[in-house]
């Protein structure tokens, strides 16, 4: 039989040689958890480069999915200006977002809003969202991508909802 004090020994020894193997790959770990953190976009300078504002809220988004379920949350970017073709996109972007509220967005799931006129994108929200039921967005978040005053005015006009509303200030 063999010793049972030179068999703990090995198992002690083998257990050291393992912990310090696992030391050496912690920092890599973690470098590499840091790495796939999302990087937000800088604000675009352009109010018209809808392609470059749409990038910047698809990265506002990706780095403030903390604690949603869903990897697909519903993003809707609100153009700025005046002239009528314009005015035709924010009201078919309202037309489509009081049909989801009306029908209803499953807990875990997000919903996004950001645009160039932080304005006109709170407005949109506040139509969007009149008639929705009290408690009917419970565990759904709203995001805000916005000027804080604004904010103020799309989380008085969620409260009813149940909906956890959370800004990001484009700047």
């Amino acid at each position: 039989m063999r010793n049972p004090t030179s068999l703990l020994i090995l198992v002690l020894a083998a257990t050291f040689a393992l912990g310090a193997c696992n030391q050496g790959q912690q920092p890599a770990a973690d470098q590499a958890a840091a790495e796939q953190k999302p990087q937000v976009l800088p604000v675009p300078t352009n109010p018209a480069d809808k392609a470059a504002w749409k990038q910047y809220l698809v990265s506002v988004v990706t780095a403030n999915m903390q604690g949603v379920k869903s990897t697909r949350p519903y993003m809707y970017f609100v153009p700025a200006g005046d002239d009528d073709t314009t005015k035709a996109d924010r009201q078919n972007q309202l037309d489509n977002v009081s049909i989801v509220v009306q029908r209803g967005v499953l807990p875990g799931n997000m919903m996004a809003f950001g645009g160039p006129d932080s304005a006109a994108t709170a407005q949109l929200v506040v139509d969007a969202f009149k008639d929705a039921s009290a408690g009917s967005f419970k565990d759904v978040v709203v995001l805000f991508v916005g000027a804080p005053g604004d904010f103020e005015t799309v989380k008085a006009a969620l409260a009813s909802s149940g909906a956890e509303v959370r800004v990001v200030e484009a700047k």
